[in-house]
């Protein structure tokens, strides 16, 4: 998660380069809006409290279940290294979210094209924003990890440098959703935006096939990830009329794949 939020904010300062509108995607704005994010729960009113309070309900309850569906998926481990576990859990990986900020801030830079510089600086903030909320929350919750088969209820806060205790959420699963939020949101076709979302639903079930998170981990990261990116584009999407990327949808799926 450090190298994450570490190479996010290189892409982030990648973006710079001065544009007519009032989006800039620079340091500045990257300053700015990380202030207004942080200070974003002091304005909230009643809905944003209401979908905080459906979100940890609706994790809580499938915590009841990760027992059950952790010994469902445990039944078969015969497609543990198939391609659509691996490519989930690839999708997930810290080097994904990396690249393909990369990937979009080269061609915007190249090209000259604003909206794959929107997309990296998007890419790269979400990354930050919900990577940061992910491992706090790692941090000061300390779940154990299935794989320690100690149960789904075990906890030990502030556990430093022990990973088997940093199951609550899954890192993997939040930065999967935050890219494939921002990819959804600018992508200019329907068939585009629900495609967008497919490797992150891989990413979730790797996790949890893999024996490395809980249901109600990804239950909660997904959220994380895909509320964070959804508030980044929104902020942009304010200041200026809405961009597509459709075209350069395909190179963000060969970084990957590379």
């Amino acid at each position: 998660m450090k190298q994450t939020i570490c190479g996010a904010l290189i892409f982030v300062l990648s973006c710079t380069a001065i544009l007519p509108a009032q989006n800039r995607f620079n340091f500045s704005q990257f300053g700015n809006e990380t202030v207004e994010f942080i200070r974003q729960p002091l304005h909230w009113e009643g809905n944003d409290w209401l979908r905080l309070g459906l979100a940890t309900a609706g994790t809580v309850l499938v915590m009841q279940l990760d027992q059950p569906v952790r010994d469902a998926m445990l039944k078969d481990r015969g497609y543990y290294k198939s391609f659509p576990i691996e490519f989930g859990r690839r999708w997930g990986d810290n080097f994904t979210t990396i690249a393909a900020a990369g990937g979009f801030a080269l061609h915007g830079i190249l090209a000259g094209n604003r909206s794959t510089r929107k997309v990296a600086f998007e890419i790269a903030q979400s990354a930050l924003y919900a990577g940061g909320i992910t491992a706090a929350l790692k941090l000061a919750l300390g779940r154990a990890r299935p794989f320690t088969n100690r149960g789904a209820f075990v906890y030990q806060p502030f556990t430093i440098f022990d990973d088997a205790y940093y199951s609550l959420p899954s890192g993997h699963t939040t930065l999967a959703f935050a890219l494939s939020t921002v990819l959804s949101r600018n992508a200019g076709s329907p068939p585009l935006k629900i495609i967008a979302f497919l490797p992150a639903a891989l990413t979730a079930l790797s996790r949890v096939y893999q024996d490395y998170h809980w249901a109600s981990d990804c239950v909660l990261a997904g959220i994380i990830g895909y509320a964070v990116a959804t508030w980044v584009v929104d902020r942009h999407d304010r200041n200026e009329s809405p961009v597509s990327v459709s075209s350069v949808f395909p190179l963000t799926i060969r970084i990957v794949l590379n």
